[in-house]
């Protein structure tokens, strides 16, 4: 759709991200506003209160005002675009929408929220129907919740907020303690890799174990020569000291071996990252196994500050996460 669809959704359920609180939700639950899957149709579902849709839509409005859905993020970062889904509502959907973010620490209140600066994500905007609506944002502000309103009521299907996690790092890591430079809740981000048929990129970076086979990372099958590899760039650059990585799921299609290069690139695009004859060995070629987990600490290699490192996996296969654990370079502190 955009190029921006390709970050991170900063308001995706997995991440953490829910609807607070609705308008109304007369004819579809606010929960499905931020549901994982691509919305569907059921031709002949029908509720108590009418027509199933999977999405929120509310009442149809008599009197003036308008909708609105209160959202916090899974993730606080800078937004880079958002997409109003409203596929499948066709004679239901809403004439405009207005977003609106905020930002406030911890875990605020109603209250707290009703009280907080709102500003304009993305101003007030015509909708089409049964269709995705992109929206591409340009601010630099970090938002922690936002207010969908829509004008002057009906349904969306789903809402997608893509941008860049800017985490506030806590002051023991500030001071030097361990943190996993990898992990998307703290801004790694998986810049590139050589393929990925089978499962996303990101997977490599998400918070938790991994579900199934698909909630990891894994590319085709390789049939000539060479190896695949996926690129990541670390939150902050850092210096390395523990690296965590597992085959979950992965029973007949793990890598054979993988062996991990570092690099030290501020600002580096991910084609000069994936060109560049500057990488250093992080560890060594090593023997991998089935739906197994790995822990290397002592294999490592001293290689100083860094700011992205280099998963290589041969020939292919499927590999669930990767954590790599360090701590802050002093400028970074």
């Amino acid at each position: 759709m955009t190029d921006f669809t390709d970050l991170v959704d900063l308001a995706a359920e997995r991440l953490g991200a829910a609807v607070l609180a609705v308008s109304d939700e007369f004819f579809a639950p606010k929960e499905a506003l931020l549901k994982p899957a691509e919305p569907e149709w059921r031709e002949d579902a029908y509720t108590e209160r009418g027509k199933w849709m999977d999405g929120w839509e509310t009442i149809r409005r008599r009197g003036p005002g308008h909708e609105w859905a209160l959202i916090r993020l899974g993730l606080p970062g800078v937004i880079r675009g958002v997409v109003v889904d409203t596929r499948w509502f066709r004679g239901n959907y809403p004439d405009e929408c207005r977003l609106e973010g905020c930002e406030l620490p911890g875990v605020p209140g109603m209250a707290e929220l009703e009280a907080a600066e709102w500003r304009d994500v993305v101003p007030r905007s015509e909708l089409s129907g049964n269709a995705p609506n992109p929206f591409t944002v340009r601010d630099e502000r970090r938002y922690t919740h936002l207010r969908l309103n829509i004008y002057p009521d009906g349904g969306v299907a789903r809402l997608r907020v893509y941008g860049e996690a800017r985490p506030r790092f806590t002051a023991h890591t500030a001071r030097g303690g361990e943190v996993d430079l990898a992990a998307m809740e703290n801004g790694g981000f998986v810049e590139i890799v050589s393929d990925m048929f089978y499962g996303h990129r990101q997977n490599l970076i998400l918070p938790g174990r991994s579900l199934f086979m698909g909630d990891g990372w894994e590319t085709q099958r390789r049939r000539g020569p060479g190896h695949d590899w996926s690129i990541v760039r670390l939150a902050a650059p850092g210096v390395l000291h523990r690296i965590e990585f597992d085959t979950d799921h992965f029973k007949g299609n793990a890598p054979e071996t993988c062996w991990i290069d570092a690099i030290h690139a501020p600002g580096a695009t991910p084609e000069e990252l994936a060109a560049s004859t500057q990488w250093r060995p992080l560890l060594a070629r090593t023997r991998l196994q089935a739906h197994a987990r790995f822990r290397w600490e002592d294999e490592l290699e001293k290689v100083g500050p860094v700011t992205h490192v280099r998963l290589n996996i041969h020939p292919d296969g499927g590999v669930a996460r990767m954590r790599v654990y360090g701590t802050l370079a002093p400028p970074e502190r």
